[in-house]
């Protein structure tokens, strides 16, 4: 199976046509060569030769985590074994692994999305750029190196956890990109600060993703290491990093739209959401051929626009995600976010980006900690016996969360930092 080769810039009556022409071509390869699919759409009367157009993807079930899992291992390939030149695989911690598999097409699809993605963030072939993100089953590292190496940059494939040898060797080899999550650069920015080599690096820009930030993390990432900083977006169901990236305008991140379809849909109805609306994040895998996936469920909770940027490009954006369908709380029956709680965290300037919400249960009733780091500049002997900054930062988000939840604040680095994907909630209520 070859698909053609495609420009990045295009008109929106071009890029339509062409995504019609690839979504033909993919309903009918699925159909002949994964039986889950065709079994899909026999139940539902379905045939290829129904799908004439992009237009007609709302005919086409749904794909989730759950169907990936109930075919574990290879139930979803499309292709034979042979043809299958790389495995990648989540955690699994939550069920079984969610296994992904890539012919050589597959690979050279990646690395262009990620070089595009790099190329945005102003990565050239001039450019050293650290690799931070786990390599392995986790499809961030292999995926950002891969992006790195078509644009003929320097990588330097750090991965995680040596967190002093990372940011030595970020000084003596000069690197002046670095890809990894926002969590862990804002660690690796206070190993810096520790260390007294704050100033000695020549880092320019941070592609970071695989965890949802927000604004106030992106503007301390820049103001603290003096840098440009882009988010990534990826899953590994869909490809891995590189599905979308934001530019010099942080307007939304640009879609590979002429390979990953993108919908927005309501949850609750399952129906399209019109562009501009907050809905859950529904992507179409147009020329993956080892594992081709028709309208999966992210779970993203984000919005879509297609009008052109301002830097130029044509492409669809998303906006920056809101949360998650399944990282919702409830709470005493309010909906809870933890997204909500680090939105909330940014109007307080005495306290820093890293938080934990640990939620409980006592004598039947459902109890919210949330645990916030103070900002050192901050810890002093006078504000230690303070009640008035936890006051405020309970006034602050009782107003978000629609609850009033217990604060408890913590000296500076007490928190558990992570080096992949940070972990924001603990819920007891699980144990019961």
């Amino acid at each position: 199976m070859i698909w053609n080769e495609t420009k990045e810039q295009m008109s929106r009556d071009e890029m339509t046509a062409l995504q019609s022409k690839r979504l033909v071509k993919l309903v009918d390869y699925v159909y002949h060569n994964v039986e889950f699919y065709r079994k899909k759409m026999q139940a539902i009367g379905l045939l290829p030769s129904d799908i004439k157009g992009i237009e007609d993807i709302v005919k086409l079930p749904f794909t989730t985590k759950d169907d990936l899992r109930d075919n574990y291992p290879f139930g979803l390939f499309a292709t034979p074994q042979s043809q299958i030149v790389r495995v990648h695989a989540s955690s699994g911690t939550t069920g079984k692994a969610t296994v992904v598999g890539y012919t050589r097409r597959d690979l050279d699809v990646w690395s262009e999305c990620v070089a595009r993605c790099l190329t945005m963030a102003g990565v050239g072939k001039d450019d050293i750029i650290q690799i931070a993100y786990g390599y392995g089953l986790f499809t961030g590292g292999l995926g950002a190196h891969s992006g790195a190496e078509k644009i003929g940059a320097m990588v330097v494939p750090m991965s995680t956890g040596n967190s002093k040898k990372l940011t030595t060797m970020m000084v003596d080899f000069g690197a002046t990109a670095i890809a990894c999550t926002p969590s862990y650069l804002l660690h690796i920015a206070e190993v810096l600060e520790q260390e007294g080599m704050i100033n000695d690096i020549k880092l320019k820009c941070a592609i970071c993703g695989a965890e949802p930030w927000t604004e106030k993390m992106h503007k301390d990432i820049e103001e603290r290491l003096h840098i440009k900083a882009y988010d990534i977006y990826g899953l590994s169901e869909v490809m891995g990093p590189g599905v979308a990236c934001d530019c010099d305008f942080h307007k939304g991140l640009h879609v590979c739209e002429d390979h990953f379809y993108p919908e927005i849909i309501d949850s609750a109805t399952m129906l399209p959401q019109k562009d501009g609306e907050l809905g859950e994040l529904v992507f179409t895998t147009l020329t993956k051929e080892g594992l081709p996936l028709i309208r999966y469920r992210t779970k993203d909770l984000t919005s879509i626009d297609r009008t052109p940027c301002e830097c130029g490009r044509t492409s669809a954006r998303i906006s920056r995600f809101k949360g998650r369908v399944d990282d919702m709380l409830i709470i005493r029956g309010v909906n809870v976010f933890p997204s909500q709680v680090e939105a909330a965290l940014v109007e307080v300037d005495e306290v820093s980006p890293h938080y934990m919400m640990v939620v409980d249960r006592v004598n039947n009733l459902d109890t919210l900690e949330v645990q916030v780091e103070i900002n050192p500049q901050y810890f002093t002997d006078e504000i230690r016996g303070l009640e008035s900054l936890n006051k405020k930062i309970t006034h602050v988000l009782s107003q978000a969360l629609g609850i009033n939840p217990k604060v408890k604040i913590v000296e500076p680095q007490t928190l558990v930092r992570s080096q992949g994907k940070a972990v924001h909630v603990i819920d007891n209520r699980k144990l019961y």
